[in-house]
């Protein structure tokens, strides 16, 4: 005898017992593929910035920075502080690898036209 109860794999807790684990975020939940649980802290004119996945575009590092209140604009030159002391501009297309102690400085544009 087959009743509605068999029928129902995992749902009187809630859980479905047939989940692809691709779709699990390392904690049980449904979660991004592309690492949106990736939280790395970065420094933008001195200030931290908390940024989210693997890596970022010029433009989303200085959006994120401006939404956690960092006196910028999102016209301003954003450039890498390399460790060698010299600096590397980031374009708002350019792609970023994302790792704790990376420093950038964002300044505005010259306008000398």
């Amino acid at each position: 005898m087959n009743t509605k109860h068999d029928n129902q794999q995992g749902s009187a807790d809630g859980h479905d017992e047939h989940r692809d684990p691709k779709d699990d975020d390392g904690r049980g939940r449904p979660g991004d593929h592309h690492g949106g649980h990736h939280k790395v802290v970065i420094t933008v004119n001195e200030q931290p910035v908390t940024m989210e996945g693997k890596s970022a575009t010029g433009a989303e590092i200085k959006a994120a920075a401006i939404a956690q209140g960092v006196a910028i604009k999102p016209n301003f030159v954003l450039q890498e502080e390399l460790p060698n002391g010299t600096g590397r501009v980031i374009g708002d297309g350019d792609s970023v690898h994302l790792r704790p102690h990376l420093r950038f400085t964002a300044i505005q544009p010259d306008d000398n036209s």
